[in-house]
């Protein structure tokens, strides 16, 4: 190498833009990485229409909701309530399985409630389609206070112990 290449090759050294094949091949892995996530994240979450959703009150009557403005399935893990508006009504459930208390999960795909432990599953209105489970979702008492819904997360309805409460825990929306 001559002295001109060589203080070339000095000068490049010391440049903060030069890196190693390694750091190169490193950073490039991790930025495709990041597309493919932004890209999949994105397409999944827009196919979904199930999202997680924090209460906007805590009260001595219950838990507030704002009432969806679209057929959705919303999911509130810290009161443990499946907020679900479907065909005009909205619905408030718990968030086990009725048959061994499992989280229950949205299949979009199914349009329809699974539990993922016996694979137990219900319509969106909490009806029992199959699986190990023998009655529908346990819905909570809900009523309608203007644009919201307020769920009594300590009133639940079991559809084979109180069917006429069981079928009347629903807000109409029309």
């Amino acid at each position: 190498m001559n002295k001109e290449q060589d203080n070339t090759h000095d000068n490049c050294v010391s440049c903060p833009l030069v890196s190693s094949r390694r750091d190169f091949l490193r950073d490039s892995a991790f930025g495709v990485a990041a597309v493919m996530a932004t890209f999949g994240l994105a397409r999944s979450a827009s196919a979904m229409p199930v999202s997680m959703v924090k209460a906007v009150a805590r009260g001595k009557t219950g838990v507030t909701y704002a009432i969806p403005a679209t057929d959705i399935v919303q999911i509130d893990r810290d009161n443990e309530v499946i907020l679900a508006r479907y065909q005009n009504a909205v619905y408030a459930f718990n968030l086990s399985c009725p048959h061994q208390r499992t989280a229950l999960r949205w299949n979009d795909q199914d349009k329809q409630f699974q539990c993922p432990k016996h694979h137990s599953k219900y319509d969106p209105k909490g009806d029992f389609i199959s699986g190990r489970a023998t009655r529908g979702m346990d819905r909570l008492a809900i009523a309608r206070q203007g644009a919201n819904v307020v769920v009594d997360v300590d009133t639940m309805y079991k559809e084979d112990e109180d069917t006429q409460q069981w079928n009347s825990a629903l807000v109409k929306l029309a």
